[in-house]
């Protein structure tokens, strides 16, 4: 096992002391970057990058190269596991992914198989081996899926929607049937963590996108709950040290204590929620990560330090705070406002750790 030359990110997760606060980016690899497109380019499309190993690698480490990240993220997509249960993912130029085949029926439903990761998605586990390989401990690498409720919405939608009328309507007309699907993407959900985990993935994020879509009480109901059956079948030991878990539903600020009581490690924000009153709510029983508005990226300089700043003091003192934005960086961002970003947060938070 490489020992971590870098390792921050961990231990803010574990609200261990740290010199400062560590960052890094939702889609830190991603369409921003001249280097990426290049990459998508010379692959032929977005799946080529994904499904080839070293191509993965290569753009996961392209933001590395730039910035003084504090952590890589697998080079994937939220949606590999529908995909892999053969529903046809495929994405438009500006308009996101789609599947060719979604799944709307009982029977589609009760057809769907659990999948087996080493089987279905060795291409994924791959790119995890070569990334920690290439990685040399530099710091640590982030693997991590879609949550059942987000996969179940676009497996039933077939892409992405504004109303998510037919995976509501499911759920208050066919409640059973939509539980069957959640379960059966749990267990896979749980499968494939695991299985990146043992390919060397150091830390394991849950991407919830559209939880926050939902009622309060469907809310637990058809995402927290199975986020917790997730939570309790993962590895939370790998290689001597603990595997933490961060649990993101984008719009849920509202149920930050009931996220808490998971016994995930870390919980992300949005930016539609303040750090410090998030703090104030949750204690010393999860770290938090978050959580600028990406669209800050387009203001200038001193307007990023600003606002980075003011996170920060938001935040307070002591450990348990990583730095992000409140979702993906955008793909018009200027690289360089991101490089402005990252060495803000280094550079102002070394007070906060004294």
């Amino acid at each position: 096992m490489t020992e971590l030359k870098n390792d921050r990110f961990l231990r803010a997760l574990l609200r261990e002391p740290v010199d400062v606060t560590p960052v890094w980016m939702m889609r830190q690899a991603g369409r921003y970057l001249p280097e990426y497109r290049a990459s998508r380019e010379r692959a032929g499309d977005f799946m080529g990058l994904c499904t080839n190993p070293e191509r993965a690698c290569e753009v996961t480490l392209q933001p590395l190269e730039r910035y003084p990240l504090d952590a890589a993220i697998l080079f994937s997509d939220i949606l590999t596991i529908p995909d892999a249960m053969g529903l046809g993912l495929y994405f438009e130029t500006g308009e996101g992914p789609k599947f060719r085949k979604p799944v709307r029926t009982e029977a589609e439903i009760m057809a769907l198989p659990e999948i087996d990761p080493e089987a279905d998605l060795p291409y994924v586990l791959d790119a995890v081996k070569t990334i920690r390989r290439e990685l040399n401990g530099r710091v640590p690498l982030i693997g991590f899926s879609g949550s059942p409720w987000t996969l179940a919405t676009y497996m039933i939608e077939g892409g992405s929607s504004r109303d998510f009328r037919r995976a509501k309507e499911m759920a208050y007309s066919q409640p059973e049937l939509l539980h069957h699907m959640l379960d059966v993407l749990a267990r896979s959900v749980t499968t494939y963590l695991n299985a990146q985990i043992r390919a060397g993935a150091q830390v394991v994020q849950i991407f919830d996108s559209w939880g926050g879509a939902l009622s309060h009480n469907a809310y637990r109901e058809f995402s927290l709950k199975y986020l917790q059956q997730i939570a309790d079948g993962l590895l939370r030991e790998h290689e001597g040290r603990r595997v933490p878990l961060i649990l993101f539903t984008k719009g849920g600020g509202q149920w930050l204590e009931a996220m808490a009581d998971t016994g995930a490690e870390a919980l992300g924000l949005d930016w539609t929620t303040d750090m410090g009153q998030a703090r104030a709510r949750v204690g010393d029983r999860v770290a938090l990560q978050g959580n600028m508005d990406p669209s800050v990226l387009y203001g200038t300089p001193e307007r990023i330090r600003t606002e980075v700043s003011d996170i920060l003091k938001s935040y307070g003192t002591g450990p348990g705070h990583v730095f992000n934005l409140g979702h993906g960086i955008t793909p018009h961002v200027d690289p360089e406002h991101a490089g402005v970003f990252i060495r803000a947060v280094h550079e102002l938070s070394a007070p906060y750790h004294e």
